[in-house]
Protein backbone atom coordinates (compact mmCIF):
# COMPACT_ATOMS: atom_id res chain seq x y z
CA UNK A 1 0.00 0.00 0.00
CA UNK A 2 1.39 3.32 -1.08
CA UNK A 3 1.63 6.49 1.23
CA UNK A 4 -1.16 8.29 -0.52
CA UNK A 5 -3.36 5.60 -0.82
CA UNK A 6 -6.75 5.09 1.60
CA UNK A 7 -6.42 2.16 4.12
CA UNK A 8 -9.79 0.57 3.39
CA UNK A 9 -10.65 2.25 -0.08
CA UNK A 10 -12.27 -0.67 -2.30
CA UNK A 11 -10.25 -1.66 -5.61
CA UNK A 12 -11.20 0.19 -8.55
CA UNK A 13 -13.40 -1.25 -10.85
CA UNK A 14 -11.91 -2.12 -14.78
CA UNK A 15 -12.81 0.48 -16.85
CA UNK A 16 -15.44 -0.05 -19.43
CA UNK A 17 -12.34 0.32 -22.46
CA UNK A 18 -11.66 -3.20 -21.16
CA UNK A 19 -13.33 -6.00 -22.53
CA UNK A 20 -13.98 -8.93 -20.68
CA UNK A 21 -14.49 -8.07 -17.44
CA UNK A 22 -18.35 -7.96 -17.14
CA UNK A 23 -21.90 -9.49 -19.05
CA UNK A 24 -22.13 -6.90 -21.63
CA UNK A 25 -18.68 -7.02 -22.67
CA UNK A 26 -17.06 -10.26 -21.91
CA UNK A 27 -16.95 -12.63 -24.43
CA UNK A 28 -16.73 -16.67 -23.25
CA UNK A 29 -19.98 -18.61 -24.04
CA UNK A 30 -21.22 -18.39 -20.65
CA UNK A 31 -21.63 -14.64 -20.55
CA UNK A 32 -22.72 -14.38 -23.83
CA UNK A 33 -25.54 -16.99 -22.69
CA UNK A 34 -26.21 -14.68 -19.76
CA UNK A 35 -26.08 -11.74 -21.98
CA UNK A 36 -28.24 -13.06 -24.03
CA UNK A 37 -31.23 -14.17 -21.58
CA UNK A 38 -31.24 -10.29 -20.46
CA UNK A 39 -32.10 -9.18 -23.18
CA UNK A 40 -34.35 -11.28 -23.85
CA UNK A 41 -36.43 -10.36 -20.22
CA UNK A 42 -35.09 -6.74 -20.15
CA UNK A 43 -34.46 -5.68 -23.73
CA UNK A 44 -37.98 -7.52 -25.56
CA UNK A 45 -39.30 -8.15 -22.56
CA UNK A 46 -40.14 -11.57 -22.85
CA UNK A 47 -40.24 -14.96 -20.57
CA UNK A 48 -37.64 -17.00 -23.03
CA UNK A 49 -40.28 -19.97 -23.10
CA UNK A 50 -42.96 -17.43 -25.27
CA UNK A 51 -40.22 -15.53 -26.95
CA UNK A 52 -40.90 -15.35 -30.80
CA UNK A 53 -37.97 -16.08 -33.21
CA UNK A 54 -37.78 -12.09 -33.27
CA UNK A 55 -37.56 -11.53 -29.71
CA UNK A 56 -34.22 -13.84 -30.46
CA UNK A 57 -32.59 -12.44 -32.96
CA UNK A 58 -33.49 -9.15 -30.88
CA UNK A 59 -32.01 -10.05 -27.68
CA UNK A 60 -28.68 -11.68 -29.85
CA UNK A 61 -28.51 -8.77 -31.86
CA UNK A 62 -28.35 -6.59 -28.56
CA UNK A 63 -26.28 -9.07 -27.23
CA UNK A 64 -23.67 -8.69 -30.03
CA UNK A 65 -23.97 -4.86 -30.33
CA UNK A 66 -22.99 -4.08 -26.52
CA UNK A 67 -19.65 -5.72 -27.59
CA UNK A 68 -19.25 -3.17 -30.82
CA UNK A 69 -20.06 -0.23 -28.62
CA UNK A 70 -17.20 -1.00 -26.06
CA UNK A 71 -14.83 -1.89 -28.88
CA UNK A 72 -16.00 1.36 -30.84
CA UNK A 73 -15.97 3.69 -27.93
CA UNK A 74 -12.61 1.94 -26.75
CA UNK A 75 -10.91 2.95 -30.64
CA UNK A 76 -12.15 6.16 -30.35
CA UNK A 77 -10.45 7.10 -27.06
CA UNK A 78 -7.32 5.67 -28.06
CA UNK A 79 -7.41 8.34 -31.05
CA UNK A 80 -8.38 10.89 -28.98
CA UNK A 81 -5.27 10.51 -26.92
CA UNK A 82 -2.75 11.33 -30.11
CA UNK A 83 -2.88 13.65 -33.06
CA UNK A 84 -5.09 11.79 -35.19
CA UNK A 85 -7.54 12.59 -38.08
CA UNK A 86 -10.76 10.31 -38.84
CA UNK A 87 -11.88 9.71 -42.33
CA UNK A 88 -15.77 10.55 -42.92
CA UNK A 89 -16.85 9.04 -45.97
CA UNK A 90 -20.52 10.35 -46.72
CA UNK A 91 -22.28 7.99 -49.02
CA UNK A 92 -26.61 7.90 -50.15
CA UNK A 93 -26.13 4.83 -49.81
CA UNK A 94 -24.80 1.59 -48.08
CA UNK A 95 -25.44 -1.72 -48.88
CA UNK A 96 -23.76 -3.79 -46.05
CA UNK A 97 -25.45 -6.90 -45.99
CA UNK A 98 -26.67 -8.77 -43.26
CA UNK A 99 -25.20 -7.61 -39.99
CA UNK A 100 -25.64 -9.95 -37.08
CA UNK A 101 -23.51 -12.96 -38.65
CA UNK A 102 -20.69 -10.75 -39.80
CA UNK A 103 -20.51 -8.79 -36.54
CA UNK A 104 -19.87 -12.38 -34.88
CA UNK A 105 -17.15 -12.99 -37.51
CA UNK A 106 -15.42 -9.93 -36.65
CA UNK A 107 -15.47 -10.13 -33.08
CA UNK A 108 -14.51 -13.51 -33.59
CA UNK A 109 -16.99 -15.35 -31.15
CA UNK A 110 -19.10 -17.49 -33.43
CA UNK A 111 -18.56 -20.70 -31.94
CA UNK A 112 -18.74 -19.82 -28.48
CA UNK A 113 -22.51 -18.18 -29.43
CA UNK A 114 -23.08 -20.94 -31.46
CA UNK A 115 -22.38 -23.25 -28.19
CA UNK A 116 -24.62 -20.39 -25.48
CA UNK A 117 -27.30 -20.60 -28.16
CA UNK A 118 -27.29 -24.82 -28.07
CA UNK A 119 -27.32 -24.60 -24.27
CA UNK A 120 -30.61 -23.10 -24.19
CA UNK A 121 -31.56 -24.84 -26.74
CA UNK A 122 -31.75 -22.93 -29.44
CA UNK A 123 -30.42 -22.87 -33.45
CA UNK A 124 -27.77 -20.13 -34.07
CA UNK A 125 -28.55 -20.57 -38.22
CA UNK A 126 -32.69 -19.83 -37.25
CA UNK A 127 -32.11 -17.06 -35.40
CA UNK A 128 -29.44 -15.45 -38.12
CA UNK A 129 -32.67 -16.17 -40.58
CA UNK A 130 -34.59 -14.00 -38.90
CA UNK A 131 -32.53 -10.92 -39.83
CA UNK A 132 -34.16 -8.80 -42.81
CA UNK A 133 -31.20 -6.49 -44.68
CA UNK A 134 -31.76 -3.52 -43.48
CA UNK A 135 -32.55 -0.89 -46.68
CA UNK A 136 -30.00 1.16 -47.31
CA UNK A 137 -29.23 1.02 -50.88
CA UNK A 138 -30.40 -1.13 -53.90
CA UNK A 139 -27.15 -0.99 -56.25
CA UNK A 140 -23.79 -0.74 -57.06
CA UNK A 141 -23.45 2.38 -55.45
CA UNK A 142 -23.93 0.92 -51.91
CA UNK A 143 -22.53 -2.24 -52.44
CA UNK A 144 -19.06 0.08 -53.29
CA UNK A 145 -19.55 2.22 -50.30
CA UNK A 146 -20.06 -1.13 -47.90
CA UNK A 147 -16.37 -2.05 -49.74
CA UNK A 148 -14.70 1.05 -48.80
CA UNK A 149 -15.59 0.68 -45.21
CA UNK A 150 -14.96 -2.96 -44.62
CA UNK A 151 -11.45 -1.80 -46.81
CA UNK A 152 -10.90 0.89 -44.34
CA UNK A 153 -11.68 -1.51 -41.10
CA UNK A 154 -9.16 -4.01 -42.44
CA UNK A 155 -6.55 -1.47 -42.69
CA UNK A 156 -7.28 -0.02 -39.41
CA UNK A 157 -7.76 3.28 -41.04
CA UNK A 158 -10.05 5.63 -38.23
CA UNK A 159 -13.14 6.22 -40.36
CA UNK A 160 -16.84 7.00 -39.88
CA UNK A 161 -19.62 6.28 -42.61
CA UNK A 162 -22.62 8.78 -43.32
CA UNK A 163 -25.76 7.85 -45.18
CA UNK A 164 -28.65 10.82 -45.88
CA UNK A 165 -31.40 10.23 -43.83
CA UNK A 166 -33.84 10.66 -46.94
CA UNK A 167 -37.36 12.64 -46.44
CA UNK A 168 -38.97 10.00 -48.87
CA UNK A 169 -35.99 7.24 -48.85
CA UNK A 170 -35.73 3.78 -48.03
CA UNK A 171 -37.18 3.20 -44.34
CA UNK A 172 -40.28 1.75 -42.82
CA UNK A 173 -43.03 3.34 -42.77
CA UNK A 174 -46.25 4.28 -41.13
CA UNK A 175 -48.58 6.57 -41.00
CA UNK A 176 -49.61 8.61 -37.76
CA UNK A 177 -52.15 10.77 -37.67
CA UNK A 178 -52.61 10.84 -41.03
CA UNK A 179 -48.48 12.46 -40.87
CA UNK A 180 -45.80 10.27 -42.26
CA UNK A 181 -43.64 8.43 -39.70
CA UNK A 182 -39.93 6.89 -40.85
CA UNK A 183 -38.50 3.71 -38.74
CA UNK A 184 -35.22 2.68 -38.96
CA UNK A 185 -34.52 -0.33 -36.41
CA UNK A 186 -31.60 -0.85 -37.49
CA UNK A 187 -29.75 2.50 -36.91
CA UNK A 188 -28.52 3.50 -33.46
CA UNK A 189 -29.55 7.09 -33.20
CA UNK A 190 -26.62 9.11 -32.21
CA UNK A 191 -27.86 13.14 -31.70
CA UNK A 192 -24.97 15.47 -33.28
CA UNK A 193 -26.40 17.88 -30.83
CA UNK A 194 -25.01 21.16 -32.60
CA UNK A 195 -28.76 22.04 -33.45
CA UNK A 196 -27.82 22.96 -37.16
CA UNK A 197 -30.13 22.66 -40.44
CA UNK A 198 -27.85 20.83 -42.67
CA UNK A 199 -30.01 21.08 -45.89
CA UNK A 200 -33.13 19.33 -44.16
CA UNK A 201 -30.71 16.08 -44.11
CA UNK A 202 -30.08 14.43 -40.60
CA UNK A 203 -26.63 13.03 -40.91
Amino acid sequence: MTEDSEPNAPPPSPPASQPGHDTRTAMSSATIRRAFLDHVFYTQGKLPGLASGNDLYQALAHTVRDRLVQRWISTAEAYLGQPSRTVAYLSAEFLMGPHLGNNLINLGICDEVREAMAELGLDLDEILAQEEEPGLGNGGLGRLAACFIDSLATLETPALGYGIRYEYGIFHQSIVDGMQVERRPWALSRALGTGQDRGGCSL
